[in-house]
């Protein structure tokens, strides 16, 4: 497998302040890795560093095994970033047809109009008279003009409505389909559930998890057993009698039993031969382990500080 991406124990300080802190990773050709994190976490900055957009004070970035700076570098990379600017004057056809200019290799203006849902009309539109997601979707188009095998994504859905949103990561998955590389970053946590291969998740400058979305939700210490009740359902009282099992409640047709210990409910579940069907174990959600594991860092931080003291 081809790495794309290294960070070696890349720091980045403002005056006194660590934005990023030792942080370590690489990211292989054909990832979809999404960067999560609250605000502040160092998860902009790091990507900031990715794009040699900023240097990091200790460290190093590379891209293609080289300092992203460089110029064979940059013409194998493209960023949709939340901000697009551009020359209003002209059309969204004009501005296509300058960003194709700077690279040796663009792709045509038809496929650049197929893969990101412009259509004629768009197309004919001042840029300056794009509504907020046509001018994500001229956004994409920019990022994909140079044919590249790097794709960054700043909130790239911001400002889409539900249909431009999935053809969005439909064309995503069809990028990664063709050997290319995405990262991108964003507050819809569903979305980094169902696009994502990777979740690297930042707290105060580190990495505090990094996995699939399965293992980084596996770390919650709440999960769950549900099922589907058969003719004899057990009772709730039956159920909070199985040991291990710290809530139970109801949902449609599925009944849930929360607990720490999802592998002694299911045993005692079999062991009493319960009338149950379709037993599932849930992870819980992304949005709940993303709170968990960011808190859970916050927390460290205060021992740590108590314990020095």
């Amino acid at each position: 497998m081809e790495t794309i991406i290294t960070l070696n124990g890349v720091t980045k300080k403002f005056k006194e302040m660590k934005a990023v802190d030792d942080v370590t990773l690489t990211i292989q050709k054909g990832e979809i890795v999404a960067i999560l994190g609250p605000n502040g976490a160092g998860k902009t900055t790091t990507i900031m560093m990715m794009l040699g957009l900023l240097q990091p004070s200790s460290g190093t970035v590379n891209l293609f095994g080289s300092p992203p700076k460089e110029i064979k570098v940059r013409k194998r990379i493209g960023t949709m970033l939340q901000e697009v600017s551009v020359i209003d004057a002209l059309t969204v056809r004009e501005i296509l047809q300058l960003f194709r200019s700077y690279y040796p290799k663009p792709l045509s203006i038809h496929e650049l109009v197929t893969l990101t849902g412009l259509n004629e009309e768009d197309m004919k539109k001042r840029a300056d008279k794009l509504s907020g997601g046509q001018k994500r979707g001229l956004s994409f188009a920019l990022a994909l003009a140079g044919d590249p095998d790097l794709l960054f994504f700043d909130e790239p859905t911001v400002g889409m409505d539900i249909s431009s949103r999935r053809k969005f990561w439909n064309t995503v998955k069809e990028l990664q389909s063709i050997g290319k590389t995405i990262v991108f970053t964003t507050h819809y946590l569903q979305e980094a559930d169902d696009a994502a291969d990777r979740i690297i998740l930042f707290q105060k400058g580190k990495v505090v998890a990094d996995g699939t979305p399965v293992q980084i939700k596996s770390k919650l210490s709440r999960q769950s057993v549900s099922f589907v009740p058969g003719q004899n359902a057990p009772s709730f009282e039956e159920l909070r009698s199985i040991p291990a099992v710290a809530e139970v409640y109801q949902k449609s047709d599925r009944f849930y039993l929360v607990s720490e210990y999802t592998d002694v409910v299911l045993a005692e579940i079999f062991s009493r031969k319960l009338d149950i069907k379709e037993i599932l174990v849930e992870s819980g959600r992304l949005d709940e382990a993303f709170e968990q594991l960011t808190a859970q860092e916050g927390a460290d931080d205060i021992e740590n500080v108590n314990n020095a003291v």
